[in-house]
């Protein structure tokens, strides 16, 4: 798929095989802002560059999400 020709449904919803860059036009600027707004909004992070590194589609980055999420869960627990 040509950058910048996303189809209209993927918008909301993008399969998990989308590539951030080649599919979905993300650049340098787009992918760092989803990374601060991923630690604000599951409150993770901060990542470090070897947590994205591979980080290449929308599947890999739900998959560093529920990663990071699980890890929070545990030390929370853990601390109880």
């Amino acid at each position: 798929m040509a950058p910048g020709n996303v189809p209209s449904e993927w918008v909301s919803n993008p399969p998990n095989d989308a590539r951030l860059i080649e599919d979905l036009s993300y650049d340098s600027l787009r992918l760092m802002e989803l990374t601060v707004v991923l630690e604000q909004m599951f409150e993770v992070g901060p990542y470090r560059p070897e947590n994205l590194y591979g980080v290449r589609t929308v599947g890999s980055v739900v998959d560093l999400v529920e990663t990071s999420l699980s890890m929070v869960q545990g030390k929370t627990e853990g601390t109880k």
